[in-house]
């Protein structure tokens, strides 16, 4: 390189990526590197640096996420290096969710789309519907969900996972986004789902007059005020609706929780995501009998409620 161009690349304060990252894995190393050095915060759906690098590099290009270990000593071309490498500084530069470059996120290894207008999916209840509390020996029995809402759909990601958990169910899913139910029309029709989801705007369960369900899944805005101050630069380029619930986090889910009994069948119940606000929930109702759920990466951040303890 001409000493002009060093110079020129040394006060810019870019770096010159080594020559020797000629593989798949030889690229998520270099992330893994770039991303504990720029210590980004790691929380949309990645656990860790190194499982964020290993995203970011696979849909760079366009591997499959269960076949990742199969490629990861393949050798990239020219380009390819040069499109990966793009891509590992723009995320360091910008501090962006890697979901927004991609426009990708996964829940239970299902591709949904994502861009700026909805918070990037990474909600516990997509889990929680795979686990056991839904199976033939659960609290609920697959086989008699046929009615579902999704309020605060965002993305539309948890409507498509209940309609494919309970495939003879039709699913509501509510938003008061108009940029959110935007994109998630792009998830519904990419799954092929538009016979059996129904995308309605509004605020919470105004959209749906009288209707009764069987279940109701809600993934709520419940950042307080604190938690919004602290925001990390990543979060914060997310919409900011998506996140804040007024003093205590508790502004949507004093209405979910309230207002829920009149739209549940007798059977019916309420599963609902809420953060660290388990001990503000139960302050405020200190004599209903939530079932706080656990997830491989979370405690008593969900909780359910049947349509009796409701009443």
């Amino acid at each position: 390189m001409p000493s002009r161009a060093r110079k020129a690349r040394k006060k810019s304060g870019a770096r010159t990526p080594p020559r020797e990252l000629a593989t798949i894995i030889d690229l998520v190393r270099h992330a893994v590197s770039r991303f504990r050095a720029a210590k980004l915060v790691i929380a949309h759906g990645t656990t860790d640096p190194v499982a964020e690098a290993a995203f970011l590099v696979g849909e760079a290009l366009h591997l499959p996420p269960e076949r990742f270990d199969a490629f990861s000593r393949a050798h990239v071309t020219a380009k390819e290096r040069a499109a990966v490498l793009a891509l590992i500084e723009r995320r360091v530069r910008t501090r962006k969710p890697a979901a927004y470059l991609v426009h990708k996120s996964y829940i239970q290894g299902v591709p949904f789309y994502v861009d700026e207008r909805v918070i990037v999916p990474r909600s516990y209840l997509g889990e929680i519907l795979a686990g056991d509390l839904f199976a033939g020996d659960g609290l609920v029995d697959p086989a008699s969900v046929r009615r579902v809402l999704d309020l605060c759909t965002g993305s539309g990601c948890l409507a498509i996972l209940a309609a494919m958990h309970f495939p003879g169910a039709s699913v509501d899913a509510v938003d008061i986004s108009q940029d959110a139910l935007a994109v998630a029309r792009i998830n519904v029709r990419d799954h092929g789902l538009e016979s059996r989801v129904r995308l309605l705007r509004g605020d919470l369960y105004a959209p749906v007059g009288a209707e009764r369900y069987d279940l109701i899944l809600a993934n709520p805005p419940y950042v307080d005020a604190p938690g919004m101050a602290a925001l990390p630069p990543e979060c914060r380029h997310e919409p900011r609706r998506a996140f804040a619930a007024g003093r205590d986090g508790l502004k949507f889910i004093r209405r979910i929780i309230e207002e829920a009994p009149r739209h549940l069948v007798p059977a019916g119940g309420l599963l609902c995501e809420v953060g660290r606000g388990r001990d503000a929930v139960e302050r405020v109702y200190p004599k209903t009998h939530f079932l706080w759920l656990d997830t491989e990466e979370s405690a008593g951040e969900v909780f359910w409620l049947e349509a009796k303890d409701l009443r």
